[in-house]
């Protein structure tokens, strides 16, 4: 990915407070985001200094699931949540695969998408990429402009991306029903390629570090709505789940591709604290 300038400032960003992408970007070693994100993280990895290789677990994650479902003939994908870009974009590892794979990006946030944006033209294809500023919790409209961008053929097949990011939707969104509107509106054979943070299992030793992150997320950012088994299985009523189902994110799949900060997790995946999951609509 080519490099950002650092004093872009996309209009109305809020650099009064910490933004979860800009932070998730900090987290990775990115370069889109400003002091009060960094000041977040730097709080944060002095808390639980764990918190950096989780983040690149979940990046690695979504790289074996884009590269799966590539490998399974999908070649279209609608990415929510997407962040700001950073090494390992679902269009890149896409066209891994299969040089012609088209995807749609979609976040909320004002930076994401102007790095999106910037990215794309620099290195992406007009008719094979697109990114659109929206908020994932009214799928009718999100649907709607992303199929006015020309880049999806809602006749085919679509991989559906909520990577990281429905800990952010709280209970009174219903995100469960979120996820069963953009299923119903998905053609038969699509894909929905989740992951979710839980306090199931916490290590015992790291609880009190990692509430503390959390704590922070709670008064100085967005809060972060941590779902255990059960609720996050829920997201795959009316999916047919790919095997190996619902697993702690070190555990799927983890040979796809190369997965450095995955692999040391391999002796006790339940520390990552996120499930993920794969599900085909039939």
């Amino acid at each position: 990915m080519a490099a950002q300038d650092p004093d872009f400032v996309p209009e109305g960003v809020d650099l009064e407070h910490p933004n979860p992408a800009r932070i998730y970007d900090w987290f990775l070693g990115g370069t889109a985001n400003w002091a009060i994100d960094r000041e977040f993280g730097a709080r944060a990895v002095a808390a639980f200094p764990g918190v950096r290789v989780l983040a690149k677990v979940g990046r690695e994650f979504l790289g074996r699931g884009v590269q799966y479902l590539a490998e399974q003939g999908v070649n279209q994908f609608l990415d929510l949540g997407s962040g700001v870009p950073t090494v390992g974009n679902v269009h890149e590892i896409a066209d891994e695969v299969n040089p012609g794979s088209r995807c749609v990006y979609v976040d909320i946030e004002p930076v994401a998408v102007a790095h999106s944006k910037v990215l794309l033209e620099r290195e992406g294809d007009p008719k094979r990429h697109a990114v659109i500023q929206g908020d994932l919790r009214d799928p009718e409209t999100i649907w709607r402009r992303a199929l006015d961008t020309g880049v999806l053929d809602p006749s085919q097949p679509i991989g559906l991306i909520v990577v990281g990011v429905l800990y952010f939707v709280g209970p009174e969104d219903n995100p469960h029903a979120i996820i069963g509107h953009y299923r119903d509106l998905l053609p038969s054979g699509s894909y929905f390629l989740c992951s979710h943070l839980t306090v199931d299992d916490e290590p015992t030793e790291e609880g009190d570090r990692r509430e503390e992150v959390r704590q922070q997320y709670r008064q100085h950012s967005t809060e972060l709505h941590m779902r255990d088994r059960a609720e996050f299985t829920r997201f795959f009523d009316g999916w047919e789940l790919v095997d190996p189902g619902v697993v702690w994110i070190p555990q799927w799949r983890p040979d796809l591709r190369p997965s450095p900060a995955t692999r040391e997790f391999a002796g006790n995946p339940s520390s990552s604290s996120g499930y993920a999951g794969l599900g085909r609509k039939p």
